[in-house]
């Protein structure tokens, strides 16, 4: 049977993440994930998380300067001490509250000298994880135009460079879905290098009952593929939260 995870980065914004993880309990779902913590004291979240007895599976890296439009900081050269203390940032926020993987987050940059200097990015991060994953994701080229990792295949030549055995992708069917489509087949290729899975729908990144792709038939094809860890439902209710759960329970 499917289990799913609740991203806290879109679902139930309107609490605090203590309560949305609480929600998120309530509501049914067997895990939780978060974009930007940091906001919130660790002790509370981990507070949250063990009297729900909910895992939280990952957060991210900070994005850096918003002001700037920056979206990650560990594939700009200019910005490598940065990147560096936002993966320390991570780490020990995640060691907290006991979370089990870290994204670092790309940042936009292009060329030879992003490339090295993210394989550089990930190296510490993996030698400084602990029993934390480390996890890079591959943004589609729509929403986040000139963002370095852009496709699973990039995000597998990295994984080799890195040559670290807890560096793994983490696969958004949404994001390969805008721009790679092919998802079980994809996924069937990339299964030994993926540490998390996450979907909603395509093209609006919405519910996971409407657009182009079947996700109940997506569904049924992943648990073929023995992958039992929960799945994160990182989608954009329109509207209440609670009023966008009908696909959980169908």
């Amino acid at each position: 049977m499917t289990r799913f995870s609740a991203n806290l980065g879109f679902l139930w914004q309107d609490l605090s993440l203590p309560d949305a993880i609480r929600a998120a309990k309530a509501a049914g779902f067997d895990a939780v994930e978060c974009h930007w913590p940091y906001d919130t004291p660790a002790a509370d979240v981990k507070a949250a998380l063990e009297e729900t007895g909910l895992p939280m599976l990952g957060l991210n890296t900070i994005r850096g300067d918003l002001g700037a439009g920056e979206n990650g900081l560990a594939a700009l050269p200019a910005r490598n001490d940065d990147a560096r203390a936002a993966i320390d940032q991570a780490l020990q926020y995640a060691q907290a509250v006991g979370a089990q993987a870290v994204h670092i987050m790309a940042g936009f940059a292009s060329g030879p000298r992003a490339e090295q200097t993210f394989v550089d990015n990930l190296r510490y991060a993996c030698d400084a994880a602990g029993d934390v994953t480390i996890l890079i994701e591959p943004l589609n080229r729509h929403d986040a135009p000139g963002y370095f990792l852009s496709s699973t295949d990039q995000a597998r030549r990295v994984i080799d460079a890195v040559k670290r055995p807890n560096l793994k992708l983490m696969f958004d069917c949404y994001h390969v879905g805008r721009t790679e489509g092919d998802l079980i087949t994809r996924l069937k290729d990339l299964l030994p290098l993926v540490g998390h899975i996450q979907f909603a729908s395509v093209p609006d990144r919405g519910t996971p009952d409407h657009g182009e792709i079947n996700y109940p038939w997506v569904f049924t094809q992943i648990d073929a593929l023995g992958w039992t860890a929960p799945l994160g439902a990182e989608y954009k209710p329109n509207g209440d939260t609670g009023d966008s759960l009908g696909w959980l329970h169908l």
